[in-house]
């Protein structure tokens, strides 16, 4: 096997932001797998919350050698985006050489569309309630918080968009005593879930408060290993590959967090459609599915996600899997 790692960067459509920074472009790593004539591939976003930048991530799967397996891969890299690119490439990969569908490799049922969320970039009230009134038409509209400053902005959104679902991603911004006092008025705007409000650090404090609104484990939750810690502090955990170190993980760590009593989110990191191909097939039926990173970029991949009234499509074979 050959494996080859390149940079690739996608202008976003406009800034984004959140409450770590903002950012212009999506810059992504992708892996491509040739075994004879047949070459897979796949996408990683290296995060720096994890301590992962372009070039150790690189220098990860630029370690490897031989012949690779999937399973393999467990003993050869941990969890984070080096082992995911790796293992949906060799998905992809698979899928080729046999012709067949990755989710039915994966003994899936074939996937649909799945709504998903549209992200608001953290801004000041106004700028937040103008781009909630332009997207006003989207069922379910993510907002990015984690400031001092929150509730105008969340006011703001729901009055630019009356009728969207709301979702809340505080990005480990706000103290307990902060959470504590914006509770109610989660309620009273009618947000649907808060995905992870305090530091993973300090999310012990969740135990034993009221969650009026489900709380969702995002920076808290990164592959099985993760689900003993977030009994009595979460509601929902939030998969995403780059965190779970590939599909493989990923459908393990949706299987066992439904049998441990767990809600499921899907999400991503900003990257193109192929980062978020093998979400899709993890997404279904989850009960919040947020594969938005093609619709925030001004470029995207040749062959593309389809994205309508219906939600997000699984891939095309000209795409991935």
């Amino acid at each position: 096997m050959q494996i080859t790692v390149e940079r690739d960067v996608f202008r976003l459509a406009q800034v984004f932001t959140i409450s770590r920074g903002s950012r212009t472009e999506a810059k992504v790593l992708t892996v491509r797998i040739t075994d004879g004539d047949v070459t897979g591939w796949g996408e990683c976003v290296p995060y720096a919350r994890y301590d992962e930048t372009l070039e150790s991530v690189t220098a990860q799967i630029e370690g490897l050698s031989g012949a690779l397996t999937r399973a393999a891969l467990y003993d050869l890299l941990p969890a984070g985006a080096a082992r995911n690119a790796v293992d949906c490439a060799l998905w992809d990969l698979e899928a080729k050489r046999t012709g067949r569908r990755v989710w039915e490799l994966a003994g899936l049922a074939k996937p649909g569309p799945e709504v998903t969320a549209y992200t608001l970039s953290l801004a000041e009230p106004a700028e937040m309630e103008a781009q909630a009134a332009k997207h006003a038409f989207r069922p379910l509209l993510k907002i990015k918080l984690g400031t001092p400053d929150d509730m105008p902005r969340l006011e703001a959104v729901r009055r630019g968009a009356p009728k969207s679902t709301i979702i809340v991603d505080a990005n480990e911004g706000w103290s307990a005593a902060v959470y504590a006092d914006l509770a109610p008025h989660l309620v009273r705007l009618g947000v649907a879930l808060v995905e992870q409000p305090l530091p993973a650090s300090e999310d012990e404090a969740l135990i034993g408060m009221d969650r009026p609104v489900p709380v969702c484990a995002d920076e808290s939750c990164h592959d099985r290993a993760s689900l003993p810690h977030l009994a009595g502090k979460y509601d929902v955990v939030n998969i995403k590959l780059d965190k779970t170190g590939g599909l493989t993980e990923a459908l393990a760590l949706r299987d066992a967090a439904v049998a441990q009593g767990f809600k499921v989110m899907v999400g991503c990191m900003v990257g193109s459609s192929l980062a978020m191909a093998p979400a899709t097939l993890v997404a279904q039926g989850a009960m919040v599915t947020d594969l938005d990173g093609p619709l925030l970029l001004a470029e995207d991949r040749d062959t593309p996600l389809l994205f309508d009234e219906a939600g997000v499509h699984p891939p095309e074979p000209g795409l991935w899997g």
